[in-house]
Parts: C-alpha cells; structure tokens; sequence
C-alpha cells in the first residue's frame, strides 16, 4: 500500500546511495522535482535508467550523482546535446560516467522483462546495428522452435522508480493520462516505486481503459504540483519551451551549471520553493 508523504520523506526512506533508479516520463510527466530531490539530499553512485535522458539525467550527472547510465538516446529535444552528459564521458567531469547505450525497442522490452519477473528480454532488433559491438550485454541466441536469431538484453529491474502522474486517490491508487512511455512497466519492474502527483482527490474518475497504476504497486504518493516542470503535464499545463532553450547555455560550463544547482537546486529547500524563486525572478 502507497504512503502519502513528502517527496523529502519518500526519496530519504527508498533511495540509497548505489541504487538502480529509473525517473521515466515521455515527452510529458517528466519527474524533474524529483531527480531536484535526488540533488539536495547529495544521492552517489547512481545507475540511472532512462529510454530519453534529457534535461533530469543532465542535472543528475552533473551534480555527480551517477556512476552509470542505461538509456536509449539522450540529448536536450529540440535544442542539442546533454552538455553534462557529454562532459562525464568525454573528460570524466564531476566524475567518470559508465554508459550502457540501447535502443528505444529493447529499453521498453528490458522493462516489460523486469515487470515480468524474467531475467533478459528478447526481440527482433540490432540487425545490421553497431551498438552490439560496443555494448557487450546485446547478445544474440537462437529461438529454440524456427531457429531464427534474435536479440536478448538484461531486464531492468530498478532498485526504486520515479514517475510523475496527474493524480491519486487518498488510498494511493495512481491515474496517468496522455503520452504513455512505459512509467507502468517501469513501475511494476522496481522493488519501490515513487510517485509525485499534481494533486490528491476522493475519486480519480479514471476514464474507460485509462492507465492506473493500483496502491499495492506503489511505495509512495508524493503531492508535488508542477512536478514536472519544464516538461508539461497533459490537463494541467505546457511545456516550458524557453527553459529547454536556456539550459543549453547554462550546462555548456561546469561553473555556470555548478552555480545554478548550488543557487535553484540545493538552495531551496524543495520544489515548490525552487519554482517560487525561478517564477519571482521571471516576472
């Protein structure tokens, strides 16, 4: 059964320095606040698990959080490069950075896998690709009934996974609505699953076949509107467009970015007062 408690609370009871953590969200429902989260409590020697990395894992990586990545492309959509990112695997900055690179089809069955309780996935994918020759953990079997050659990759199976969705209920029952990615599998795929929300209701009045994710598959609810910020949140509001765009020079210097986190990130206390100073100084 989900705990209704702080995002403080949740991430100092079930992220532990070492862990497996996935923050996932397509294109919308991104979990910004709470990779912010992982910052100010100074989490290390993460693996972090993304289909898109993008502006949470750039943070996270930058602020020397990580020790490892799993992903399936990363950049900043529509502007460029993770310039963090980048600077991690290239030069080792704030510390070297173990990347294990998929693609998007076998990211998403590596967690159908996970969520399954199976071991690796298999798929049709890699043929005529380069990324099996420099990742070692794409290998490639023989289906033991027409004896064609197929794709097998590791489950992910995380240590605690972080979504943002636009509900819950008082019992922790969890409603998403719009772009799906694959919060669901990723949730079902994790020992503990962390959910912030937009808010809290009675009644979810989930719509026919939406996706709702039950309270026993959930550690903890965590109300945190605008959690998902500059990402937007279907119903709720846009994304941020400019922010996308203005973070591109902020990451490009280690000593702009380390300012940035030290003044929005780890000198607020959490996200509602972060989005207060951001929005203050946007007026």
């Amino acid at each position: 059964m989900a705990d209704i408690i702080s995002l403080s609370e949740a991430v100092q009871r079930f992220v532990t320095d070492g862990d497996t953590v996935a923050l996932e969200g397509f294109t919308h429902l991104i979990p910004t606040a709470a990779a912010h989260e992982l910052i100010r409590q100074d989490k290390k020697d993460l693996t972090l698990v993304r289909m898109t990395p993008d502006l949470v894992y750039d943070l996270l990586i930058g602020a020397g959080c990580a020790k490892k990545l799993i992903f399936s492309w990363g950049g900043n959509p529509g502007v460029g490069s993770l310039h963090r990112l980048r600077d991690a695997v290239e030069k080792g900055w704030p510390q070297p950075l173990e990347i294990e690179e998929h693609s998007h089809a076998a990211m998403a069955n590596a967690y159908v896998s996970g969520a399954s309780g199976l071991p690796f996935a298999v798929l049709r994918g890699y043929q005529g690709s380069d990324l099996a020759k420099v990742n070692p953990r794409i290998k490639f079997i023989d289906c033991p009934f027409t004896g064609e050659t197929l794709a097998a990759v590791p489950s992910v199976r995380p240590d605690v996974t972080v979504i943002h969705a636009q509900k819950a209920d008082r019992k922790g029952n969890v409603l998403i609505q719009g772009i799906l990615g694959v919060q669901k599998e990723a949730a079902l795929a994790a020992k503990h699953c962390i959910v912030t929300v937009e808010e809290i209701v009675d009644d979810l009045q989930a719509p026919m076949n939406a996706c709702v994710l039950p309270t026993w598959a959930i550690a903890a609810v965590c109300l945190v509107p605008g959690g998902a910020h500059p990402s937007y949140a279907h119903g709720y509001y846009e994304r941020d467009n400019r922010f996308y765009q203005a973070w591109d020079p902020i990451a490009r210097d280690r000593e702009t970015f380390t300012a940035w986190i030290d003044e929005y990130i780890r000198g607020t206390a959490d996200f509602a007062e972060y989005k207060a100073k951001v929005n203050g100084e946007n007026k």
